[in-house]
């Protein structure tokens, strides 16, 4: 076989839905913190990539299944991050910095990093509260967003569920114990969810370490939620999402979520001039992006919102 003909052959393998597999790099902060990034699919191309960001105490692998079928179905770039913290990226001594915008510096630190002047943003709760920030900085970067249950009203006693378990959770000495706990702290909010998705859910949320599980976040992470006071109303957030307005957008919503009401969910489409609503059935905050239906959606709407 010709060489020239090898070469295109192996590009072909490279570049095939078969060949894809996740990858990691690092990228430094601006402050010198060491963020991890997890990428998959043709870095080169013409359609716009994908940024994932993951929730709160989350980490890149929430987005293992529905990352790879979007790169698979259209021979893109997707690019997750750890924001500071979480998962493999570093720790932070000062747990003040635990703030959203010295994450949303982490983010475009990372964005300039990788070259990256516009991309469509898919962000998880706490990752969509970065995306409503860089439509507030930097809207000529997002192409469209993806909102996975998180919205301008966050309702109250889904933060306060949330700060009874952030760095809480009491360490398993293996993961059928991890997923016991996880199905006594989240089992009402995912009612239909198969053994297989609690055990990913697991291994998402632990790590083994010197023989140990602990929390793929720093427990520091509760912090910043303790020194909220949830008797007081939450802000208004509604002028921060209005700047997505830009761009194309998809709200996910969990049916049995209590940070994003239905309400808002769909307030957010009405006021919205491109904006569609998909809501998955039998899940709370956040949803795991792992069903079938979720995951056609999202790569039905990022292949028929590609600017």
């Amino acid at each position: 076989m010709p060489q020239g003909s090898q070469a295109a052959m192996a590009d072909s393998q490279m570049r095939s839905p078969a060949a894809l597999g996740w990858q990691s790099l690092f990228v430094r902060a601006s402050d010198g913190l060491k963020l991890h990034i997890r990428h998959i699919g043709p870095r080169t191309g013409t359609k716009l990539p994908v940024i994932c960001l993951p929730g709160l105490s989350r980490n890149v692998e929430d987005f293992e299944m529905i990352g790879r079928a979007i790169a698979e179905a259209g021979e893109r770039w997707v690019v997750a991050l750890d924001s500071r913290g979480r998962g493999a990226s570093e720790h932070d001594p000062n747990w003040r910095n635990y703030d959203l915008m010295v994450e949303h510096d982490d983010l475009h630190q990372v964005l300039a990093a990788l070259g990256l002047t516009k991309a469509i943003f898919f962000g998880t709760s706490r990752g969509g509260l970065l995306t409503a920030l860089t439509g507030i900085t930097k809207p000529e970067t997002i192409g469209a967003a993806i909102l996975n249950d998180i919205g301008p009203v966050i309702e109250a006693r889904g933060l306060a569920r949330i700060r009874s378990y952030i760095g809480k959770l009491p360490a398993p000495r293996d993961y059928v114990q991890a997923v016991d706990i996880l199905k006594q702290v989240f089992g009402t909010h995912f009612t239909d969810t198969p053994p297989d998705a609690w055990e990913r859910f697991a291994r998402r949320t632990w790590a083994e370490h010197n023989g140990q599980l602990a929390p793929r976040y720093d427990a520091n992470l509760m912090r910043p939620l303790a020194e909220l006071d949830l008797e007081k109303p939450m802000p208004d957030l509604w002028p921060h999402f209005s700047t997505l307005a830009i761009a194309p957008m998809l709200v996910l919503r969990g049916e049995l979520s209590d940070i994003l009401a239905r309400k808002t969910a769909e307030d957010m489409v009405a006021r919205h001039p491109n904006a569609q609503l998909h809501e998955v059935p039998y899940q709370g905050h956040a949803p795991l992006l792992e069903d079938a239906p979720t995951i056609a959606r999202v790569t039905e709407f990022i292949a028929t919102h590609d600017p």
